[in-house]
């Protein structure tokens, strides 16, 4: 069965002969085999939807440990040039496709804008000097908002969203108009978010996202999804405070967890975000014979 990402990533279609022995000698070993397979198969795809913010993280932490103090380059310019020169490094091996890297600039003039007003109202500070950078903000920051976009852009296609009950694509981007104004607002007036948590709520609580790891789709509520993104995504903020790369006030005595409160405002991000990436890929209802596939669909699973 030939991957649908493949023609996108040609090292996914490279590596689908070896994975083709893979699948039919665990597929033989009966269910456990097939489950093992699945498992194996769900980590691949999902650190291959990382990879742009995997890298990220890892220069955060590597320029944290061992990028000189006396360089006469600053570590966020080289941060930023850095950045730059990864993505042109994927571009150029056809390990991200310009569809991608299109999604990447949105997310960063959209991330960035955001951070020229949080830095000036003290949300968070960045506290090391560069030259390469708007106000308070280094250029490098947008590349961290870009990641959280390449990711949802990656993982669409490589699990192959379908959904079911999916609210209008309008109504999803007046929810996410709303939440950006929000992240500005609530500074001068009050903070809406629960109220926007209870819309984000109401509008996807019939959506189910379906996602296929081998052969059958998977299901679960795209809420569930949000939530488990949210996660991660406040796990790697927790990287880049622990690297210096910026720093909340609650931090200025020396590094410590990022509040759990945190998870909100990613979560609601994350909605800003898939909405940008569903406008580009625009959701896909299940098929009936898709949606009745899974688990306890028999030998088909086994197939080679």
């Amino acid at each position: 069965m030939r991957h649908p990402a493949a023609s996108d990533w040609p090292l996914i279609a490279r590596l689908q002969g070896w994975e083709s022995r893979l699948a039919s000698n665990l597929a033989g070993r009966g269910r456990f085999g097939v489950a093992l397979y699945e498992f194996f198969r769900f980590g691949v795809k999902q650190a291959w939807a990382c990879l742009f913010g995997g890298l990220m993280c890892a220069l955060l932490l590597g320029t944290h440990w061992w990028y000189p103090k006396d360089a006469f380059l600053a570590r966020y310019d080289f941060l930023t040039l850095a950045a730059l020169g990864l993505q042109a490094a994927l571009l150029a091996l056809r390990m991200e496709t310009w569809s991608e890297a299109r999604v990447i600039l949105i997310f960063h003039i959209v991330g960035t804008g955001m951070e020229l007003f949080k830095t000036a109202a003290g949300s968070w500070i960045y506290p090391e000097a560069s030259v390469l950078r708007i106000g308070g903000v280094p250029l490098f920051t947008g590349f961290m908002y870009a990641a959280v976009g390449s990711y949802l852009a990656r993982v669409w296609r490589l699990f192959d969203f379908r959904f079911r009950a999916h609210p209008p694509l309008a109504a999803t981007a007046l929810l996410s108009a709303l939440i950006y104004v929000n992240f500005f607002a609530h500074h001068f007036i009050p903070d809406f978010r629960l109220l926007l948590f209870a819309l984000t709520a109401v509008l996807f609580a019939r959506t189910w996202v379906y996602f296929r790891i081998w052969r059958d789709y998977r299901r679960m509520p795209l809420l569930l999804g949000f939530i488990l993104v949210a996660l991660f995504i406040w796990f790697a903020e927790n990287i880049g405070t622990f690297a210096n790369a910026w720093r909340y006030p609650s931090q200025s005595g020396g590094w410590q967890w990022v509040s759990v409160a945190k998870l909100g405002s990613w979560f609601l991000l994350m909605i800003i975000s898939y909405v940008m990436v569903s406008v580009v890929n625009r959701p896909r209802e299940i098929e009936p014979a898709d949606a009745a596939s899974g688990p306890d669909a028999g030998p088909e699973m086994a197939r080679p």
